[in-house]
């Protein structure tokens, strides 16, 4: 499996539109999400040249996994679209918070060898990992209430940042995860800050 880690404009446009569309085939395809199409493909305005993408591959060059990764210091998700989320509490604007959002580690391919616990975990080292680097200290994410379950089994230090509220029916609520030791063990994450994991931008 491989790691690809940069951003829009990084990318060539067959890698940036291959992003989108595997975008479009799980959020809205398969968890039915109403978000922006075109051309069968899921972008929205939070989607910048500048934007900083994780992604995962399997053998085959598929993508099997996204994460976006948005600095609190400018327009995001959270701060944008889902506030009420926070019960009241001023939304995060720091050079050491992050968002991660439209986060998915499932393969749409018809025939995959790629293990969702592992490529799940990697991704979302990758993604923490990523966000430390850039000086990041916590995360904040807006996530389906079934992610709280996922973070715990994992061993990851998340906690509500407030109560789940409902949206087109389902359950979400915000969610810190805190990049500190606890984290960085249970992702296996090296704690002295090893070198990002590469891939080629093709």
């Amino acid at each position: 499996m491989q790691t690809i880690i940069g951003t829009a404009k990084e990318f060539s446009p067959s890698l940036e539109n291959a992003l989108a569309a595997y975008r479009h085939k799980i959020f809205i395809e398969r968890l039915g999400w109403p978000l922006p199409v075109e051309n069968g493909q899921e972008r929205d305005q939070f989607d910048h040249p500048d934007t900083l993408y994780v992604m995962t591959r399997d053998e085959n060059g598929a993508i099997c996994g996204c994460a976006r990764l948005l600095p609190t210091t400018a327009p995001y998700l959270l701060s944008e679209i889902f506030p009420n989320l926070l019960a009241g509490a001023p939304v995060p604007r720091s050079s050491e918070v992050w968002e991660l959002s439209r986060f998915a580690a499932a393969s749409v391919a018809a025939q995959s060898s790629v293990e969702a616990a592992a490529n799940t975990r990697a991704l979302l080292a990758a993604a923490v990992q990523t966000a430390m680097e850039h000086g990041a200290k916590r995360l904040i994410t807006v996530s389906p209430l079934g992610i709280e379950r996922l973070l715990q089994r994992m061993g990851v230090h998340a906690h509500r940042a407030g109560p789940p509220m409902l949206a087109d029916g389902k359950p979400i609520f915000a969610c810190w995860i805190e990049i500190d030791e606890q984290t960085l063990d249970a992702l296996r994450i090296e704690h002295s800050g090893s070198a990002r994991p590469q891939g080629l931008l093709s």
